[in-house]
Order: structure tokens, then C-alpha cells, then sequence
């Protein structure tokens, strides 16, 4: 572990660019409701677990479901809802928020903020694979996707996460409302398989607001744990990035990421 501490176009471009450059993911009004209760949540973008929120808009998802045990069901909204997330709780258990956004573009005028991106995202080997793919250095293209899951748990909360069938997504392997463990196991996938060694950024927000960032890597079958304490909010995050060859690199984007998230929060036991 490494702890460190407007026209609509116009505002289309620049929700993008902050997407790219923060995390995103969903964050509830309030992780733990009484059955029958509402369901809601915000989408964020930002910095250190905390940053603006975004209203919902069908224009910029592929899709938003929330999922308890066996069903599978569409978040309803209204082109502006603030939170994104307001709906009545289906049923008692654990909840599953599911948001898939849909694709942005982001172009780099030079190498030194994709070099940034990958040491931070421990994809330093892409910078030499950039080279010798023959790549602009000038002026590319990058194309990236998020996919981000929330926990909250409705009356008493019983039940399990699952594999929800999206290209990058965590699962987790314990329920932090029902299960009081010291460590939270996690499994990272792609395309449905175990990412090994994959690099895990961690948020752990306290009950005062401050914020620990940690990294953390998964083992050969994709699983892995970190610290978890009682009255604590994380963000579990995790990006791959993968080569792209969709034609002229001048015009198309010579890489795609994907951005995986998790949020959840540890009740006082």
C-alpha cells in the first residue's frame, strides 16, 4: 500500500474532459434506507471522493439498472433529475446501482498528460508501446467508457453483489452490511475474466469527510482485499487501457480505457 494524500455543446466538452480526467462514480444520498424507503443517488465526477454531480441525462449512458438478486431494473428519470437516482426501493436486500456511460473522446495535444494518466494508472509500459506503434505524439486520440456500481442496502440489506455482464466491472466478494470483516475481498474483471495484477486505487473517506488513498493489487484470480473500518465511505476504482486501432491515428482514437468503480459504506457496527 502507498497512501498519498454555457451552450450545451460547450458544456458536453468539458463534462468530458473533467470525466476523463477524475474518477466517476455513483454516490447515494444514504447508503442504508428502511424498506419501502427511496432509492437515491447522485453520478459524480472529481478528485479525492468529492467533485460535482451530474443530473440525468439519457443521452449519456448506455445504461442505469438497479439489480437485486435475479432482477434487473431500469432506473425511470426525467431528462434534469437531481439526484440522477430516485426511485422507491424494489424490494428489501441488497441493492446493486449499475451506471454505464457512454463513449467520450479525449485528445491529448502532446505526450506529457497521457504519461501522466499512465504512471498514474500503472500503464507506464504504454508509453513506450506508443512509440512503437509509430503514434502521433501531437494531437491523438483517446476513447474511454465508465462503468460504475454502487452498493446500498434496503431494510436488512441481506443478499450479494454479482457479475452484472459489463466490459469492466468490480464485484464484490462480501457484503458490507451484513458481514463485519476487518479486510473486503473485491474481484476485478475484463470481458467477464479475472484481471491479475491489476493495480486497485482506494478512497477511504472517514466519518469527519477526509479522505486516505491507498493502491492496492489484485492476485492471479483477480480478487483483491484491503482495509475496511466501520463508519467509513470508499471508492474502489480500477482502469484498463487497451491499444486501438480504428483507422488514420491523426483522425481516430489510438486508445481506449475503461474505468471501473465501486462505492459502498461500513455501518457502525
Amino acid at each position: 500500500m502507498s497512501p498519498r494524500r454555457i451552450s450545451t455543446a460547450v458544456a458536453l466538452i468539458l463534462w468530458a474532459a473533467n470525466a476523463h480526467a477524475h474518477e466517476f462514480w455513483i454516490s447515494p444520498e444514504t447508503y442504508v434506507t428502511p424498506k419501502g424507503g427511496e432509492v437515491q443517488a447522485q453520478l459524480r465526477v472529481g478528485q479525492e471522493f468529492g467533485g460535482a454531480s451530474y443530473a440525468f441525462n439519457p443521452n449519456r449512458f448506455e445504461r442505469f439498472d438497479l439489480v437485486i438478486g435475479d432482477q434487473v431494473i431500469p432506473v425511470d428519470g426525467r431528462l434534469g433529475d437531481t439526484p440522477a437516482l430516485n426511485m422507491p426501493a424494489p424490494a428489501e436486500g441488497l441493492i446493486t446501482i449499475v451506471h454505464e456511460t457512454g463513449d467520450n473522446l479525449l485528445s491529448y495535444k502532446g505526450m506529457e498528460k497521457f504519461t501522466k494518466f499512465a504512471k498514474h494508472k500503472d500503464f507506464e509500459w504504454a508509453v513506450q508501446r506508443h512509440a512503437e506503434r509509430g503514434l502521433p505524439t501531437e494531437r491523438f486520440m483517446e476513447r474511454y467508457r465508465r462503468y460504475a456500481k454502487s452498493l446500498v442496502a434496503v431494510g436488512d440489506g441481506a443478499g450479494a453483489d454479482r457479475e452484472v455482464g459489463m466490459k469492466t466491472e468490480i464485484v464484490a466478494l462480501a457484503n458490507p452490511y451484513t458481514d463485519q470483516l476487518d479486510m473486503f475481498p473485491v474481484k476485478v474483471l475484463l470481458d467477464g475474466k479475472p484481471r491479475a495484477d491489476a493495480q486497485i486505487e482506494l478512497f477511504d473517506k472517514d466519518p469527519e469527510g477526509e479522505v486516505t488513498i491507498t493502491l492496492h493489487r489484485t492476485n492471479s484470480e483477480g480478487i483483491g482485499t484491503f482495509p475496511i473500518q466501520d463508519r467509513h465511505e470508499y471508492l474502489v476504482d480500477a482502469v484498463v487501457l487497451l491499444p486501438l486501432d480504428a483507422g488514420d491515428p491523426t483522425k481516430f482514437p489510438v486508445w481506449v480505457s475503461a474505468w471501473a468503480s465501486l462505492t459502498f459504506k461500513v455501518p457502525d457496527w
